[in-house]
């Protein structure tokens, strides 16, 4: 199934506000319904944010203030505004050639994420082997990888029968992509090759992306796992109950500080207070050299009712206040490697 495709003159993606009642999708045939349809969050994931983007160009029809509406409808992942750009550079040429570039970003999304998988799933499996990730040579620099106590070279890590124990956060599946996703396109692909032995999802709050989104994908591709809340991750982890942690990326700066979810960064402090190495999966679309370093990367805060409501029923009291903040920066030195479908990145 693809989250997002172009269908008959118009974008068809899967509403995920609607998962796990009911897989609905929605077919969209004007900008401003594809604006709205990332606002709330019923296409979501860097990867498909760039797909969605530079398909809603081909739906502008040549408006260039309804292509700049729908690159700033979010502001934190940088593939949105790749995906218009790349599309929207052909305007001049006519609607024909925009279509094909956009239909580029499709099929090539499909390709990174296969790339993803397999160079991720390679990385993870040497974690069991005679020096861990420090015996790698394919790619980056291994300063600092080898100082960190314990990464890759945790008792039996990687050498139990069942496989590997992986902990994620948020939702980095098919849903955030267009098919298999990023850093669960890695879980995927060791799921195939008989290397998996469970998964911890985070439920991810306030939306339960992970609770809603990941567990559907995971159950529907048959991969063993369990739902445990945001802050029993670092403590688990603590515990031993993962052999390395896997999240995607909404925004990596030029120094490797990177953007995700909310809830990414305490899993990196309890990875690393753990020793247990720290994984990004991204496209090399989400690498964004213009930004220096986290602290340049804008922030999105969703409001209020996210927090105090859930799913229309209130937490808390009338007219109480809250901060909202959907994504976190995790430097760059907390991050054992960022796996993209070219390379292995040694931040």
């Amino acid at each position: 199934m693809r989250t997002i495709d172009w269908v008959d003159g118009a974008v068809e993606l899967v509403d995920q506000t609607r998962l796990p009642d009911e897989c609905v999708m929605l077919r969209l045939t004007t900008v401003d319904e594809l604006i709205e349809a990332i606002g709330r969050l019923a296409v979501r994931g860097a990867p498909a944010l760039g797909v969605a983007g530079a398909l809603g160009v081909v739906l502008a029809h040549g408006d260039r203030d309804a292509v700049a509406r729908l690159r700033a409808a979010r502001p934190t992942a940088v593939n949105l505004a790749w995906g218009v750009d790349r599309a929207a550079a052909h305007l001049p040429e006519g609607p024909d050639a925009v279509l094909a570039a956009a239909l580029r970003v499709r099929d090539d999304d499909i390709a990174a994420c296969l790339a993803m998988g397999e160079r991720g799933a390679d990385l993870l499996e040497t974690l069991g082997s005679p020096g861990g990730l420090a015996s790698r040579e394919d790619a980056g620099s291994r300063e600092g990888l080898t100082s960190r106590e314990g990464a890759g070279s945790r008792e039996g890590v990687g050498g139990r029968a069942g496989g590997l124990r992986v902990m994620t956060v948020c939702n980095t599946g098919g849903l955030a992509a267009v098919e298999r996703g990023t850093a669960l396109g890695v879980v995927q692909t060791l799921h195939e090759r008989g290397r998996l032995a469970e998964v911890l999802a985070l439920e991810t709050r306030p939306l339960l992306q992970g609770a809603r989104l990941t567990t559907w994908e995971l159950a529907r591709m048959g991969a063993p796992h369990r739902l445990v809340t945001d802050s029993a991750g670092p403590y688990l982890l603590a515990r031993g109950a993962a052999d390395a942690v896997l999240i995607g990326a909404d925004r990596i700066a030029a120094n490797g500080d990177t953007a995700n979810k909310i809830g990414s960064y305490a899993l990196a402090l309890g990875a690393a207070r753990a020793g247990v190495p720290f994984i990004v999966v991204a496209p090399e679309t989400t690498i964004d050299p213009a930004t220096p370093s986290g602290e340049h990367i804008e922030i999105e805060d969703r409001g209020a009712d996210e927090i105090v409501t859930v799913r229309g029923v209130r937490l808390a009291p009338e007219g109480t206040r809250a901060l909202n903040p959907a994504f976190d920066v995790t430097p760059h030195d907390l991050i054992t490697a960022i796996v993209t479908d070219q390379r292995v990145i040694r931040p």
